[in-house]
């Protein structure tokens, strides 16, 4: 990697991940609100949030490890950014590259739910453990479905690797071929980022924010950072290997904001799933209708 782009890894794109995963947040917003005869969030809403987070005192909790609370955030916002790499957003080839990067991916996007389930389990906040064992019980549920729906246009293409499963499926809309794959992924993707009808985890009206209720400053505001970008590096990643790949930044814009308008519309009409709910109907039929996708693709295979 030469230093020019060693630089932009480090520095520029990072901080794209920020600013799209904002507007992003407050395009869902906005949508949502329209959906509900609302008027929703001015455009500099997300930031003024983060910014407010930013400049409040952090209060660490009585008996909570004092090390941990503050690395976790660091963590969970380190491991999507890194995830990011292998990427390629907004049309431009992964920074970063390698054989099986797609379950290096994953794996790193599925460290923030697992630092946020750490977080709720090191106070003593009721809301917070209560938050982080649904939240832990929730990853059981669709983690497993979630990567199976991905592995599937990399078995059409042969390999695990992000750039040649894109460039092998350039122009092909795979989700055409593995509708239930893709299905699976898109509501896998709302379990993962804890969205609507997904946020039993955090249902505020029952248990506050969950596993982050004892975050209140710097510390919510890299969770907060870190799930923005969660939205853009996954809903890039389902738009690379489902619709055809992404040629450039308008191809970009147009396929994940195609995505990011259903999610909101799931969202507008559906009301939250009791976790009981999340992991029994998930578990139990994402798992068959994934085994029914790959039943089928190992049959036309033959």
């Amino acid at each position: 990697m030469n230093p020019l782009t060693l630089i932009a890894a480090v520095l520029i794109f990072p901080l794209f991940l920020v600013v799209n995963g904002m507007a992003y947040e407050w395009v869902d917003r906005k949508l949502l609100a329209r959906m509900q005869n609302r008027v929703g969030p001015r455009w500099f809403q997300p930031l003024a949030d983060i910014v407010k987070l930013f400049v409040k005192e952090e209060v660490i909790p009585e008996g909570s490890n004092t090390f941990l609370f503050n690395l976790l955030p660091v963590l969970g916002l380190a491991a999507v950014l890194t995830a990011a790499l292998a990427v390629p957003v907004l049309g431009i080839g992964p920074l970063l590259s390698f054989p099986g990067d797609l379950i290096v991916t994953l794996y790193l996007l599925s460290l923030l739910t697992l630092a946020a389930g750490i977080a709720g389990q090191n106070t003593s906040s009721h809301f917070a453990v209560v938050g982080s064992a649904r939240l832990l019980t929730q990853l059981f549920a669709y983690e497993a479905p979630y990567l199976l729906a991905l592995l599937g246009p990399a078995f059409i293409a042969g390999s695990w690797q992000l750039n040649e499963i894109t460039a092998a499926n350039a122009g092909t809309w795979v989700l055409l071929a593995q509708p239930i794959g893709f299905f699976v992924a898109v509501m896998s993707l709302m379990g993962k980022l804890e969205l609507p009808p997904f946020d039993a985890p955090e249902a505020e009206t029952e248990i506050v924010a969950g596993s982050l209720t004892e975050y209140g400053s710097f510390g919510l505001a890299l969770f907060m950072i870190a799930r923005k970008a969660a939205l853009v590096v996954s809903l890039t990643l389902i738009a690379a290997l489902f619709m055809g790949g992404i040629a450039n930044p308008l191809d970009y814009l147009l396929k994940t904001g195609a995505l990011l308008l259903v999610i909101t519309g799931v969202h507008a009409i559906m009301t939250r799933l009791r976790i009981d709910q999340t992991v029994g109907l998930w578990w139990r039929w994402g798992m068959l209708l994934m085994l029914a996708q790959w039943f089928l693709m190992l049959l036309g295979g033959l």
